[in-house]
């Protein structure tokens, strides 16, 4: 060998290890990379340095077609050169327009193939090139499955970062939530009731919060700010702000207050409120005015069912007492309501004017009337009507009247009050007796009062008579023929009687009383004298006329249906 082709080898060996050092450079660059785009532009730019080829791009069996340049940007090319890269099986020869050569080197990872590597150049490269064009597929394919599982690392890393501070988040939360509940099951077994509860959910969340019922009347408040008076929706739209905090199903913000319901079932019990004029309240505030709703929601209904037992034992109280029980067993239930017995009562009976059935509106207005009034706390619903036991004799039957014609708004209402009871054994007469007096008052047809049958004068001695044969017989020579009148004919001629007696023969008075025009009741007296044969004129007439038509009601009275 010639000095000058010694020499032109020695260049040749020391451009392939300059090369070849190129090489193991940009594969510990590219191994220090987890971006693939990074790595094929650090391929891209450093292989026309190593020799004749330029990139066009990377086939991958994961992500397909990845071009930088040339065949890239053609998408027809890179289409016909796509499909020849995927007729290969171990690299090989391609046609890419434009280029003398072409080629496809297999991509290998330490887990098997990864794709081709495409390279172009004007003259097929020497065998020296080829080395150095399958070397760096090799460290390429290292390099890129490298970035493979870096980038899989990171993924993972960050997903464990994102799954612990979930985790933390999660339980931090769940933390705040067993607190608050701990302290709201504090409350709740403490026996602090509704005014508790509103101040621990007050201490929980910084914000002042109310309780109220269904209807928008506050029960309890805590924190600062109570407003005075408390301002209370209008029905309608009461109910509509329930139904929208029910569809829902989540404390409902409106305005400046957060609502939610306490149910118990389906029933709502009580509505909690947190007010919140800045309405920056959040998740924390959420969670626990849930668990507040939940508790007062039990509290209320422990209340309820302690009311509705008092008042069904209330209610077998009066009901046994009404209809005949023994004295021990009657203090004995009244011991366990803590009631006192022993002393004097009435059993007073109302009934609507209409003579209709009363409803839960009518026990609903006596029991008020009744509480406000002082007359009563035992109470029950019997047969249409509303019996009340009454312990005071200092009542004002008036105004006891007056508060169930105004809870009523419209309908009259007729009071019958029975004589004292002072034993267990007194209230079965002292019930008939006040349903005496409301038929008494029924029949007379005056204007809707409070009649005692201790008032009743000779009504009451009549109603205790054992034998009314001669009462009917009395009643029957003083007024049969006017009877007999009024059923034949439909006419009302004994009623008109029996007012014009009670208003001591007043024409005005008992036209009044009637409703009837003063020439209609003296056409109607002037029948009565025609027909009975009376002088309405003669006193002693007059009194066993009077006394007639009092055992005519008398006798009315007793012979109505039972109650």
């Amino acid at each position: 060998m010639t000095d000058a082709a010694s020499r032109e080898s020695e260049d040749d060996l020391r451009d392939q290890l300059s090369s070849l050092q190129g090489v193991m450079l940009l594969s510990r660059l590219m191994t220090e990379s987890a971006d693939r785009d990074r790595i094929l532009e650090m391929v891209a730019n450093t292989l026309p340095s190593l020799g004749r080829c330029h990139l066009e791009g990377v086939w991958l069996f994961d992500t397909g077609w990845r071009a930088t340049a040339g065949a890239g940007a053609d998408p027809a090319v890179r289409a016909d050169v796509e499909l020849q890269v995927r007729g290969l099986a171990v690299g090989g020869s391609l046609r890419v327009p434009g280029a003398e050569w072409s080629w496809a080197e297999p991509l290998r990872g330490p887990t098997g193939p990864l794709g081709y590597v495409v390279v172009t150049a004007g003259q097929e490269p020497s065998g020296a090139e080829r080395f150095l064009l399958r070397s760096l597929s090799q460290q390429l394919g290292m390099a890129l499955t490298n970035a493979a599982l870096l980038a899989r690392e990171r993924t993972q890393s960050e997903n464990l970062r994102t799954a612990n501070r979930a985790l933390g988040e999660s339980v931090a939360a769940l933390e705040r939530s067993t607190a608050i509940h701990e302290r709201l099951t504090q409350v709740a077994a403490s026996g602090l009731g509704e005014a508790g509860i509103a101040e621990a959910v007050h201490d929980l969340t910084g914000y002042p919060i109310a309780v109220e019922d269904r209807h928008g009347n506050l029960r309890a408040w805590a924190g600062p700010g109570r407003p005075d008076p408390y301002p209370k929706d209008d029905p309608p739209a009461r109910q509509a702000m329930l139904r929208r905090v029910v569809a829902a199903d989540r404390p409902l913000r409106e305005g400046s207050r957060i609502y939610i319901l306490a149910r118990a079932r389906e029933d709502v019990v009580g509505v909690m409120v947190l007010i919140d004029p800045s309405g920056v309240a959040g998740e924390r505030e959420r969670v626990a005015l849930e668990h507040g709703a939940t508790v007062l929601a039990m509290e209320l209904a422990r209340l309820q069912s302690l009311a509705d037992t008092e008042l069904r034992l209330r209610r077998d109280l009066v009901e046994e007492l009404l209809s005949g029980t023994d004295q021990e067993s009657a203090l004995a239930r009244a011991a366990a309501l803590r009631y006192d017995l022993q002393r004097p009562h009435r059993v007073v009976v109302v009934e609507q004017a209409s003579g209709e059935p009363g409803n839960g509106r009518l026990f609903r207005a006596v029991r008020a009337a009744a509480r406000d009034a002082g007359v009563g706390s035992l109470l029950v619903s019997r047969l249409g009507r509303v019996v009340v036991l009454s312990d005071s004799h200092n009542s004002s039957w008036g105004a006891f009247q007056a508060e169930l014609l105004h809870d009523l708004g419209g309908p009259g209402c007729r009071v019958g009050v029975g004589g004292t009871c002072v034993a267990a054994s007194d209230y079965p007469r002292s019930y008939r007796e006040a349903v005496l007096a409301l038929r008494i008052q029924r029949l007379s047809r005056g204007m809707e009062r409070v009649t005692f049958f201790d008032g009743l004068g000779v009504y009451r001695i009549l109603a205790d008579l054992k034998d009314l044969s001669l009462v009917e017989s009395f009643v029957r020579v003083w007024l049969g023929s006017l009877i007999d009148y009024d059923e034949q004919k439909g006419a009302d001629l004994v009623m008109t009687l029996t007012s014009y007696l009670e208003h001591g023969g007043n024409y005005e008075a008992t036209a009044h009383a009637l409703a009837v025009h003063r020439n209609t009741l003296k056409y109607r007296l002037q029948r009565i004298r025609e027909i009975s044969g009376r002088d309405l004129g003669d006193p002693d007439t007059n009194f066993n006329l009077q006394l007639a038509t009092r055992s005519w009601r008398i006798l009315a009275a007793l012979r109505s249906p039972a109650d």
